[in-house]
C-alpha cells in the first residue's frame, strides 16, 4: 500500500513527529537512544514508534550489538530499483 510520508505524518501526534525527526537527523537508533535524543519518556517513545510503524514510515530491525534491543530507522523506498535505467 503506497503511502507518502507527508500525508501520514500530518495525522500523527507531535511526539511521533518528533521521533520521526530524531530518526531523520540522527539515523538508526535504539529506543533508548531515541529517548535520550528526544527527551521524551520511554512510554511516549514506544507509543510514537508504534504509530510510525503503523503508517509504514519506520522499520524495526535487530540491534546486533545487543539483541535484546531493536534498531529503528526511517523506511525509505528504494529509489534505485524502481527508477527505469537510462541508456546513454
Amino acid at each position: 500500500m503506497p503511502e507518502t510520508d507527508g500525508d501520514d505524518l500530518s495525522d500523527l501526534p507531535p511526539s511521533a513527529k518528533l521521533v520521526f525527526k530524531v530518526l531523520e537527523y540522527d539515523g538508526p537508533l535504539t529506543q533508548k537512544g531515541i529517548v535520550e535524543e528526544s527527551m521524551l519518556s520511554a512510554r511516549t517513545v514506544r507509543y510514537a514508534l508504534e504509530r510510525l510503524e503503523d503508517v509504514g514510515v519506520v522499520e524495526e530491525d535487530v540491534y546486533f550489538a545487543d539483541a535484546r534491543q531493536n534498531l529503528y530507522e526511517i523506511d525509505k523506498p528504494d529509489c534505485d530499483s524502481e527508477a527505469p535505467a537510462s541508456a546513454d
